[in-house]
């Protein structure tokens, strides 16, 4: 029996009905309409539409539907269910008798699957977090490795300034614990329960809508019948967090791609994550990275779509909704189950700490410490900047660095040169002289590493605090 059938006299066309079905997609929401369902069976209790054995028997009745498709993949295989609250129907009927017809008693679809997809929504920000963490802790762990490595920093792709390898990290840190940070804000505005806002004006009967709330962990109800069942904001504020977080993924990936080249070698590719050539006998190809690049585009993708379906549609519940899971859904898988494999790829890439460290001291990148030496004696910046300019083309006619010019040659420059110029252009000494909050001075980014392991511990006291 379909859920709306009582008012047509003919049958669907057979084409149409297999094509407009969503249970081959939504189907991956039925613990989340087992447990919205149970939740509204206890609300029908309450109310006096189920007596307490009828109640005993609606839960257990959805405990069996949720074990047997927990034991086997072919409970899922229905080809008349049109959807998963369809499907969990006809199965609770068959197991407990019409009783079951019962439970959609003041309940419509459109407040279910707004329901469910909250709960949806909810459950993959938790994991999203969770694996946020985890990758920020061995991106953290890394840079505890990496002690007073130091390596070149780029603007333009063109070599800038020397940085601490762990300061080079931790901004990728920083990139992901603000992810983590949107995800959980997303979080706090889904966190309300649609159930009993009927079709569209409210249930038609007196449910506990804040007893139900409570009973799914939600905050509390939402507070208007319409908004709740057409509102899917929840899940284009998600994808599109989710499609920031690809974005700074794909950044990452790009970076260790180019920095494992054979033109940078600052990185060895670990090899469980590469595969090779089927004609070139030596290459080692950074497959996971190109991928993590490549999957950016794919969940910008889901989010653009998730926006265009929505732009148009009228209040309240339209069936162009049902597009809108496909690509939650696809956002959520793509974005899970690369976390864990860039989190792998990370604890295994090796560093060339030899090969950064010596980039770090060449291609003039103690330019700015060198101007520096010469604004704390007194010109100003933008003398110094021109002078130590100066400089620097007669080293590119020498072929030579700064620090290999004879204080002579730098006195044709400025008089103000001496002898204690040159320790400034040592490595440490560049790096020590970014001495602020934020900069790559060894102990500004000691205490940074102490704040991104209370901030990561944090995500985890949160999810685990939901949990």
């Amino acid at each position: 029996m379909k859920m709306w059938s009582g008012r047509f006299r003919q049958p669907l066309d057979p084409a149409f009905e297999r094509w407009q079905r969503s249970f081959d997609f939504d189907r991956r929401l039925l613990t989340h309409e087992l447990a919205a369902s149970s939740a509204h069976a206890r609300a029908l209790k309450i109310v006096g539409v189920l007596t307490s054995d009828e109640l005993i028997a609606i839960l257990q009745g959805l405990e069996r539907i949720g074990e047997q498709a927990a034991a086997s993949r072919a409970f899922l295989e229905d080809d008349e269910a049109e959807d998963v609250h369809h499907f969990v129907e006809k199965k609770l009927v068959s197991l407990i008798g019409d009783i079951g017809y019962k439970l959609h008693s003041g309940r419509s679809r459109n407040e279910q699957i707004a329901t469910d997809l909250r709960l949806y929504v909810r459950a993959a920000t938790d994991q999203a977090r969770a694996d946020l963490a985890a990758f920020c802790g061995v991106l953290l762990d890394r840079a505890l490795q990496a002690g007073n490595a130091a390596m070149p920093a780029y603007t333009h792709l063109q070599r800038a300034e020397p940085v601490l390898v762990s300061h080079w990290l931790l901004a990728y840190v920083e990139m992901f614990l603000r992810d983590a940070d949107r995800l959980a804000d997303c979080r706090k505005r889904l966190n309300v329960c649609p159930l009993g806002s009927g079709a569209v004006a409210g249930a038609t009967l007196p449910l506990d809508r804040r007893a139900i709330a409570a009973d799914l962990d939600f905050d509390g109800p939402t507070a208007n019948s319409i908004d709740a069942t057409c509102d899917r904001d929840f899940a284009i504020e998600f994808v599109n967090t989710l499609s920031l977080l690809a974005l700074h993924l794909s950044r990452w990936a790009e970076e260790m791609i180019l920095f494992s080249s054979q033109e940078y070698g600052f990185i060895r590719l670990p090899e469980a994550y590469s595969t090779g050539s089927s004609a070139m006998p030596q290459k080692k190809n950074p497959d996971l990275l190109e991928l993590a690049r490549g999957k950016c585009a794919r969940v910008i993708g889901d989010a653009t779509t998730l926006q265009i379906c929505m732009k148009g549609l009228p209040l309240a519940y339209n069936k162009d909704l049902q597009e809108t899971q496909e690509r939650l859904f696809d956002a959520a898988d793509t974005v899970m189950s690369l976390l864990p494999l860039v989190t792998g790829w990370m604890k295994e890439a090796e560093f060339n700490y030899e090969a950064m460290q010596q980039a770090a001291q060449s291609g003039f990148m103690n330019a700015w410490a060198a101007a520096t030496y010469l604004v704390r004696r007194g010109v100003p910046f933008r003398l110094a900047h021109e002078q130590i300019g100066k400089a620097v083309q007669m080293c590119l006619e020498k072929h030579c660095e700064l620090q290999d010019l004879s204080l002579e040659e730098l006195h044709s420059v400025n008089s103000q040169f001496d002898h204690d110029f040159y320790a400034c252009l040592k490595l440490e000494s560049v790096l020590a002289l970014h001495d602020v909050q934020g900069g790559t001075a060894p102990a500004r980014v000691r205490q940074a590493m102490v704040d991104a392991r209370q901030k990561i511990e944090s995500i985890r006291e949160g999810i685990h605090a939901h949990a």
